[in-house]
């Protein structure tokens, strides 16, 4: 199920042993564009450090309850490697933090969760494997961030970032939402794949894709109001004539262009 990030904003965090907060935003790769950790606020408990939760310890949405289940306890979210809430995440804390939890490295392979194109639930499973050495240095962007930044097409300026489709089996943001309304009179919204990102300029906050600003205008319109289906996302990817990542691209890699 795609989920929007605004969406999941506010959703209830129930652990193992009870509820800890609330989802306050994401982070993200910016090189595969896949959830890192949830960021939740968790009021006035664990004040003065941020509370970061992989996808790893993710359950399910529950949608219709407006709450994300997680396979972790209090006592073992208190204990885990501190980070306090106005630093960044570094090198040395997702070290820490990884080994803490026994998890995959993400960034310990290829694909988009390391030497797996999907998340390892099976530990044991892995754990019989060797880890792999670090093969890329992720580098972690907010959601939160990034939301407001500007769609440069191959011709034009024409809309800003709006919202995130996140896939909640992967993690990976599928889509971003991009609001074209405030570019040209007959407006709209439009999803645009990570894989068709030439560049981003966070210095710029603006995002560049190789796309003529006229095909972003004729390209379908967003509904939020609805669940986008795989007949939606194939009628997109026909429309800017690019493959589905779910044909032949699992690992959620950005395909060559």
């Amino acid at each position: 199920m795609l989920c929007k990030a605004k969406t999941l904003k506010g959703y209830t965090l129930d652990s193992l042993d009870g509820e800890i907060g609330k989802v306050r935003e994401f982070y993200f790769d910016d090189q595969h564009w896949t959830i890192r950790y949830l960021v939740a606020d968790t009021g006035n408990w664990l004040t003065g450090r941020q509370v970061l939760i992989s996808p790893y310890a993710l359950v399910a949405v529950i949608e219709e309850k407006k709450h994300i289940e997680i396979k972790l306890t209090k006592q073992q979210i208190e204990d885990s490697p501190p980070l306090e809430s106005d630093k960044p995440v570094s090198r040395q804390f997702e070290d820490e933090y990884y080994g803490y939890y026994g998890w995959p490295m993400y960034w310990g392979g290829p694909y988009m969760w390391g030497a797996y194109p999907f998340i390892m639930r099976d530990f044991e499973q892995w754990k019989t494997k060797e880890q792999a050495e670090k093969t890329w240095d992720p580098y972690l962007r907010s959601t939160h961030d990034v939301l407001g930044n500007h769609l440069q097409a191959a011709d034009a300026e024409i809309g800003h970032v709006e919202d995130f489709l996140i896939d909640d089996e992967t993690w990976a943001i599928r889509y971003l939402v991009i609001d074209t309304q405030k570019w040209w009179q007959a407006g709209k919204k439009v999803l645009i794949s990570p894989q068709w990102i030439e560049r981003v300029s966070w210095l710029e906050s603006k995002v560049f894709v190789n796309l003529p600003s006229e095909a972003i205008r004729q390209a379908p319109e967003y509904n939020e109001k609805s669940m986008l289906t795989r007949e939606d996302e194939t009628v997109l990817h026909i429309h800017y004539n690019r493959k589905g990542y779910w044909l032949d691209n699992p690992t959620g890699k950005k395909q060559s262009r």
